[in-house]
């Protein structure tokens, strides 16, 4: 009796153990709170299995690279961005190869700088080919285009799709107001228009690819599908929930017709060549000699071509690589399309059972293992069956959420210790261990002391990020020799390195005479919005402390043009396994990046974010400077020109005067504001822009006017 009763005891405990666990494993995954950390492990099992396949060997990429960008610089003189004969070049290659399609994962919304017989040639190219995809940019506010194309038909019908739009939200949240258009002559050409507006996870990873986007009522194929569209014009597509199906296979789509993308592997998985190489194959074979490339290599192939180049700002986070070109990202939704073999979400109630099961399991057999030994058991099966039952899941095409099962396989092994030390009378005190963060004082320190540091790899951060360079010094190199021209690099270079690390600033990198920083990273520094604005203005008197110096060197004037923004950003050691560099990543540095140029549109020198203001709490005073849109993002940004107090107060009139003109331009006045910008024009380059803008809206009086002035150009 006595022993039943024990048993029965040990089973109650069993059972009331596994319903805590699994209650606060599954309340845990439901409410979000492991999606997170689910995500990376997601990306541990894709870097753990991803394995090419048969489709693999049918994409092929043409990447603009910094080889091809040097090549066209040192070889051709040329400059960015290239003339659009140079893509009809590469068009002309795939079409002598019989490529199965060429899908570009380049923007020609704008008119060619070299003239329209620059756009005539490459739409005449891409019209003799025939197969060719270009794409559009679908967004809410920042497109030229609000209709259709007259006279373009859909690339895509798809059966039940008025059905499985419904009215709700799905409709207003897949379909877009405005469109960036290739320009006429190149889309005349095209057979496909495609969507090239991606969007990452939360944690500003890509894993996941939207089929489908809705312009004007008519479906837009992300970039991956219109490769196949291009190569098929009617493959027989039909959607209904959870399903899109094309053709014989069929792909599972998530509420918003989202696929989880299964990754082949890192960066250079599919077979690339590059674009210099392929030019100059085509340039050879037009002249009867020996190519580079053989053509055979893209026969039957889809190809896509895009950028990877660094300074082209297409690398983005992936579950494979904290970089990856974008363009990767469209051949392996091509390469999964081919395959039929996206990844599938385990159903919920699916996870929910086994998360129920693996806690009554674990539970049960915690209340009848004792000692050491038993305890290690049961956390080794607890723990490490679930990772192995992920990972078989995932090599069948599933994703199967490890976090709800090891969070109940955890919280069941620590309740069961738990019940068993109280239960059989044994007390015993759980001492927190107090854990002390290390702070090196350089880089280097960290590397000595953690050698593990140095592997492929980042983390989210909020970083302060720089990025600063010469006005005007393509000019001033060209009228040097190139030892004057080091020496006054090197000089230049050092003066601005020694400010940005004595603020506590890493040097991210030197691109010419373009200095890229940012901070808090490696080492955490509260302040570091602070710190960014404080070494910009600390470089910008620096600067004209040496400007003198300069002039003698080189016969004219140096002035520099600094951006900053703060935002999160992917931080840590990225490139190829051999070499790599401490940097960052994410739209934040593209934002900084941005507004380093922007300052040309106002003629000054120093611009800042709302989020960098905001960050330094008011260490530095700031004037507004104006609300724009830059290229590539749809909603507008404030930005500022930061100063020191003592320039605060020697302008103290005409930038409150120019604070009020500012106001009436905002609101639409523009005859006032242009009075008010006229008054200052003289001594104050920004009063100049905007006096000459106010000309521009007076003349052509924008319709729905929101007081933010949008940019044409990077």
């Amino acid at each position: 009796m006595a022993g039943a009763r024990s048993t029965r005891g040990k089973l109650r405990q069993g059972l009331l153990v596994a319903l805590a666990g699994a209650a606060l494993a599954l309340g845990l995954w439901a409410f979000g709170v492991l999606d997170a950390w689910e995500a990376r492990t997601f990306d541990w099992r894709v870097q753990l299995l991803a394995r090419p396949v048969a489709a693999t060997d049918r994409v092929r990429l043409i990447m603009l690279d910094q080889a091809s960008l040097d090549w066209g610089a040192t070889e051709n003189g040329l400059s960015w961005p290239w003339p659009r004969e140079v893509y009809a070049a590469v068009t002309a290659f795939c079409r002598r190869a019989g490529a199965a399609s060429l899908s570009f994962d380049v923007l020609f919304t704008e008119p060619s700088g070299w003239g329209p017989a620059d756009d005539a040639a490459l739409g005449a190219a891409l019209a003799d080919y025939g197969r060719a995809v270009v794409p559009l940019f679908l967004s809410e506010s920042s497109g030229t285009a609000t209709s259709w194309p007259e006279g373009r038909a859909d690339a895509l019908r798809v059966a039940g799709l008025a059905a499985w739009l419904g009215d709700g939200q799905r409709r207003e949240v897949l379909s877009y107001p405005q469109a960036s258009l290739p320009v006429p002559d190149i889309a005349a050409g095209t057979r496909v228009l495609a969507d090239v507006n991606m969007a990452p996870d939360p944690d500003g990873v890509y894993r996941r690819v939207r089929l489908l986007g809705f312009f004007d009522g008519h479906p837009v194929p992300s970039l991956g599908l219109a490769a196949l569209l291009a190569a098929s014009p009617d493959p027989g597509a039909a959607v209904g929930e959870g399903i899109f199906r094309l053709g014989g296979s069929s792909v599972p789509i998530d509420g918003l017709g989202q696929a989880i993308l299964n990754y082949r592997g890192p960066s250079g998985t599919h077979r690339t060549f590059s674009a210099a190489a392929v030019i100059q194959s085509e340039l050879k074979l037009q002249e009867g000699a020996q190519p580079s490339i053989d053509p055979s290599e893209l026969t039957g192939r889809h190809v896509i071509f895009g950028f990877s180049a660094p300074g082209l700002f297409d690398l983005r986070p992936a579950p494979v690589s904290g970089v990856y070109p974008g363009p990767e990202v469209f051949a392996t939704m091509l390469d999964n399309l081919l395959a039929g073999d996206f990844i599938a979400p385990v159903p919920a109630w699916a996870t929910a059972a086994l998360t129920a099961l693996l806690a009554l399991t674990a539970g049960l057999a915690g209340a009848f293992l004792h000692g050491a030994g038993g305890g290690g058991l049961l956390t080794l099966c607890a723990l490490v069956l679930p990772a192995a039952g992920s990972l078989a899941a995932y090599r069948a095409g599933l994703w199967l959420p490890l976090l709800p099962l090891e969070a109940a396989g955890a919280s069941v092994v620590f309740g069961s210790i738990l019940a068993n030390y109280a239960t059989e009378g044994r007390q015993k005190r759980f001492i927190k261990s107090a854990f002390g963060q290390y702070l090196s004082h350089a880089v280097i320190d960290e590397l000595l002391k953690h050698p593990d540091r140095l592997k492929l790899g980042g983390e989210r951060r909020e970083l302060s990020i720089f990025f600063s360079d010469l006005q005007g010094f393509t000019g001033i190199s060209e009228g040097l020799e190139p030892e004057q021209l080091t020496h006054l690099l090197n000089e230049y270079l050092t003066a601005m390195t020694d400010i940005i690390h004595e603020a506590g600033g890493t040097v991210d990198k030197f691109e010419g005479d373009a200095i890229i920083a940012f901070w808090n990273a490696p080492l955490a520094q509260p302040d570091h919005a602070a710190r960014a604005v404080g070494a910009a203005l600390a470089c910008q008197k620096r600067l004209s402390d040496l400007r003198p110096h300069f002039r003698d060197l080189c016969g004219k004037d140096l002035f520099m043009r600094i951006g900053l923004n703060t935002g999160p950003a992917v931080v840590g050691n990225m490139g190829s396994n051999t070499r790599f560099d401490y940097t960052m990543l994410g739209d934040a540095v593209n934002l900084a990046a941005r507004l380093e140029g922007i300052n040309k549109e106002f003629g000054t020198c120093t611009m800042i974010s709302e989020a960098s203001r905001a960050a330094m709490a008011g260490a530095y005073p700031v004037r507004e400077l104006s609300r724009v849109r830059v290229v590539g993002r749809q909603e507008p940004v404030s930005v500022f020109e930061p100063m020191n107090a003592e320039e605060l107060t020697s302008r103290r009139e005409p930038l409150e005067a120019f604070g009020r003109a500012l106001a009436l331009f905002y609101a639409g006045n523009f005859k006032q504001a242009l009075a008010g910008f006229l008054a200052l024009a003289e001594a104050d380059p920004a009063a100049a822009a905007y006096a000459r803008k106010c000309v521009l809206l007076l003349e052509n009086p924008p319709e729905n006017w929101d007081g933010v002035w949008t940019m044409t150009s990077k």
